[in-house]
């Protein structure tokens, strides 16, 4: 599972790739397949005969609310995917009634939206005329709520986005993931190998490619191979993707071959032509590009390649959507913050400005891979030839640009010609909050089509930016994104905590420049994630340099991406995660602004050193 509003990039853009060398190509989401088959009137009865069979201790209330109002669910769910999926719109008047949908536990929440005087809680967020997102809103709850159920009842592993994720995340054995693959089929897996088994029977293909970004991907990948190789063992399997390229280039454990013939690491291009040239006969094995293969004479895993050098980014080409049930996307709407929806609602078209990161520095970050090492750039011709080509396939005007940051020249450079062209798309992507992107930059971006932008505030502290090599400064920060804000440009920023020797007087002081920036209306949402070390960032490779200590890795035969270090600062960064996340939850709301940041933390903890005008001030110096 990755989302449900839009489909993963990476098979577009292989199979655009592809294409281009004449290579018979095709790609299917099974992953929304999956979600669509299981939320239907069908999937339903399913679940329902699923519980039926299990003991009343099992039924929990979520399980026994959704028995007793199972026709209400049942008559419901046709309409509320439609309306999801865009096709029915009126039923909007119905989902806003509150008579319509069954309502489960996942509802309580909009409690928390409290209208002062006493009339609809969510009126406030949506106005009198945002029928439309406020359906959307309760509609996404419903679904929410049947996600509960069948967690509860059928898998306890379920998530929209992160499936059984544990089984695969930094797990140095394949143990876990080899017990889940040879346990009993449940109605998610069975439901899954029946769709598997038609995309098959569809295709009728001699290699199948299933590309694996996340960690909640792997365990379905692995079902689908085994699906695969028990209906035909002559098809070839590979694998792929993000999740791959960041966690397993250890491997060396021969039973993942037992579902995949080929495993290849970083873009796919290159190892991919080597591999379709390996299987026609044009090349033996030993000249394959960046491949894992289990060997027939050892039967040891073994990993060959090449110095062949990859495709540019040029010329791989333009991705392509054919294939895909691009009306068949649910737009969901689970967080009320009109940025942070982006990510859920719409369909947007992804497609990249560059390979790779034009700054590779940040110490967090995995900047000796290939996908963040190798910068490429392409002109703004070809990327706006690119867009007129997938907007004549799509007739869908709204772009994603998935960057790890877009450079400022060459968004300039894209805002120019989106503009020369005449051309009406709206478009967001992640930059770097540096000061390149200046007002008058901010203007022409928001005048070629950009609606949105996301960046990596991390941890707002000056000491700890600097540790990070961000390259910017917390004042630069809110002029920047000031900037952007003034131009009509929505802002989110990506927070972090628990970076190594942050003190708690960090973390206060931290919240405490993210509330004056919220407050200066110069971010309009955000998220702290808890900093993780991983093996292949320069904390992870030079520990020393941060203060910090690593714990040693146990013995790697599958998945190293994270790694856990000792901090001779001792604090308890899971506590102070809460209260940051409550704080900026309440900020995205508009709620709690004025108040003392200390109020959020549980316990006590220093007053904050930053003067309470220090955004203010940033943004009047700029001025001058």
């Amino acid at each position: 599972m990755t989302q449900l509003n839009t489909p993963y990039p990476s098979t577009a853009y292989l199979t655009g790739f592809l294409r281009s060398r004449d290579v018979d190509a095709e790609q299917e989401d099974l992953a929304l397949a999956l979600v669509l088959r299981l939320f239907s009137v069908e999937g339903l009865q399913e679940i329902r005969q699923q519980i039926e069979t299990l003991p009343e201790r099992r039924r929990t209330p979520l399980v026994q609310t959704f028995l007793a109002q199972f026709e209400r669910y049942l008559s419901t769910i046709t309409p509320l995917i439609g309306f999801l999926q865009g096709r029915d719109s009126t039923v909007a008047h119905r989902i806003c009634s509150r008579n319509f949908l069954p309502e489960g536990s996942r509802f309580a929440s909009l409690d928390e939206y409290i209208d002062p005087d006493g009339g609809d809680p969510l009126a406030w967020a949506f106005g009198a005329l945002g029928m439309q997102d406020r359906a959307r809103h309760l509609a996404t709850l419903y679904l929410n709520d049947l996600a509960d159920v069948l967690r509860e009842a059928i898998d306890p592993r379920f998530e929209f986005v992160r499936y059984a994720e544990s089984l695969a995340q930094s797990q140095p054995t394949f143990d876990p993931l080899a017990r889940a693959l040879a346990a009993p089929r449940n109605l998610v897996d069975t439901t899954l190998h029946a769709l598997t088994l038609q995309a098959i029977e569809k295709h009728a293909p001699q290699l199948v490619l299933i590309s694996v970004p996340f960690p909640g991907a792997v365990y379905a990948a692995f079902r689908i191979a085994q699906s695969i190789k028990a209906q035909n063992p002559d098809i070839v399997v590979g694998l792929g993707g993000g999740f791959v390229n960041t966690e397993l280039r250890e491997l060396s454990d021969t039973r993942v071959f037992d579902y995949f013939d080929y495993v290849t690491l970083d873009d796919g291009e290159r190892p991919l032509l080597a591999l379709l040239d390996h299987l026609h006969g044009r090349r033996t094995h030993e000249q394959l590009v960046r491949t894992f293969l289990r060997e027939k004479d050892s039967g040891l895993v073994r990993y060959i390649t090449t110095d062949e050098s990859d495709v540019a980014f040029a010329e791989v080409g333009t991705p392509t959507w054919d294939g895909l049930p691009l009306d068949k996307y649910l737009s969901l709407l689970d967080m009320l913050n009109p940025m942070h929806r982006l990510w859920s609602d719409g369909r947007w078209n992804k497609l990249t400005v560059a390979h790779g990161c034009y700054w590779k520095k940040c110490s967090f970050c995995d900047v000796s891979l290939d996908y963040i090492s190798r910068y490429e750039g392409v002109a703004a011709t070809t990327l706006v030839d690119r867009i007129d080509t997938i907007i004549a396939e799509t007739g869908q005007t709204g772009f994603h640009f998935v960057d790890e940051a877009a450079p400022p020249k060459s968004l300039r450079a894209l805002s120019e010609e989106l503009i020369r062209r005449n051309r009406s798309i709206s478009w967001w992507g992640n930059i770097r909050f540096e000061k390149s992107f200046t007002p008058d930059l901010c203007r022409l971006m928001a005048e070629s089509g950009c609606i949105a932008i996301s960046g990596g505030l991390e941890v707002a502290s000056d000491r700890l930016l600097n540790l990070m090599k961000k390259g910017v400064s917390v004042d630069q920060v809110a002029r920047v994104t000031h900037a952007f804000t003034e131009a009509g440009i929505l802002v989110h920023a990506y927070l972090m905590y628990g970076f190594p020797t942050q003190t708690v007087q960090d973390t206060v002081d931290a919240l405490e420049y993210v509330r004056q920036l919220f407050e200066a209306g110069c971010i309009q949402s955000g998220f702290f994630h808890r900093f993780a070390c991983t093996v292949h960032s320069p904390v992870g490779k030079n520990p020393e340099e941060y203060g910090v200590k690593l714990v040693p890795l146990p013995p790697i035969s599958f998945a190293t991406n994270d790694v856990d270090f000792i901090d001779p600062t001792g604090v308890d960064h899971d506590a102070l995660g809460k209260a940051l996340n409550k704080a900026l939850y309440n900020f995205m709301h508009g709620i709690g602004l004025e108040e003392d940041v200390r109020s959020w933390f549980g316990g006590r903890v220093p007053r904050t050193r930053v003067p309470r005008n220090f955004v203010e001030r940033a943004l009047t110096a700029r001025q001058h």
